[in-house]
């Protein structure tokens, strides 16, 4: 969060209004990080800095929620930090007062969907593969993908030591050179789609993210955001409670037992 005024911080903690905060200030009644502040102007940071009034800590404000979808562009990581120092996802959305971070992640060379918050909750909801929020992508791959190995990429390809979770697979254009496809995830890994169709001798050429649950990228050009609405953070928790349950469902077998949830 930007720094305010040590007297703004104080007035919106409920201390005092600022002017008598800032008497406070003068009678050497407040510390910052243990430090008796005595020169004005003084600015602080009210999530992570520690200001005590008489020698008690005034509590930490609570930053508000926020939720973004960027349209993120090729050559844009969704890290943090960069050690390369490229461009971020989260430097595209200036001047946001709160610390927001992506919801999982697109590598550099996709482009699409991917959302910015500082909800934990909700992240956890959208990248713990139990709640079964799909995510969809159009890929782009070398070569012709024939019935066998639409077959394979549906039911999930070994990676890792361990079988994937499987795909829904849509054909939008094939040819002897390439082929457009729709694929859909509940459990994404790392580079879990570029990794499967290499594994099934095809290079992907172009992946994009193209829908989170039911947000869907239409009408936000890529290098472009805005803000989620509350019905469509709603409705993403309900597409995933949804699917879960259809995952569930769809994996016992006749005898009631899990099965292997492969199709």
């Amino acid at each position: 969060m930007a720094k305010v005024r040590i007297q703004k911080a104080l007035a919106h903690a409920g201390v005092a209004s600022r002017r008598v905060a800032e008497e406070m200030l003068v009678q050497g009644r407040v510390t910052v990080n243990g430090n008796l502040v005595t020169d004005l102007p003084c600015f602080v940071d009210p999530e992570t800095d520690d200001i005590l009034v008489d020698g008690r800590r005034v509590r930490k404000q609570e930053p508000a929620k926020v939720h973004y979808l960027l349209n993120k562009p090729r050559k844009v990581v969704c890290t943090q930090r960069d050690p390369q120092n490229r461009p971020r996802a989260v430097d595209i959305i200036p001047d946001i007062p709160q610390r927001v971070y992506c919801v999982g992640r697109l590598d550099a060379d996709s482009t699409g969907l991917i959302i910015l918050t500082n909800d934990g909750d909700l992240t956890q909801f959208v990248t713990h593969p139990r709640h079964g929020v799909e995510k969809t992508y159009v890929v782009e791959i070398e070569g012709r993908l024939d019935e066998n190995k639409m077959r394979k990429l549906k039911a999930g390809v070994y990676l890792d030591g361990r079988p994937g979770s499987g795909a829904k697979v849509r054909v939008l254009k094939r040819s002897s050179k390439r082929s457009l496809l729709e694929i859909t995830l509940r459990e994404g890994r790392n580079r879990e789609i570029r990794r499967t169709l290499a594994r099934l001798g095809h290079r992907v050429r172009r992946l994009k993210r193209t829908a989170i649950g039911p947000i869907t990228d239409r009408g936000l050009k890529i290098g472009s955001y805005r803000r989620l609405r509350p019905g469509e953070i709603e409705r993403l928790r309900r597409s995933g409670r949804q699917s879960a349950q259809q995952q569930e469902s769809g994996t016992k077998s006749k005898d009631g037992k899990q099965g292997d949830g492969n199709e």
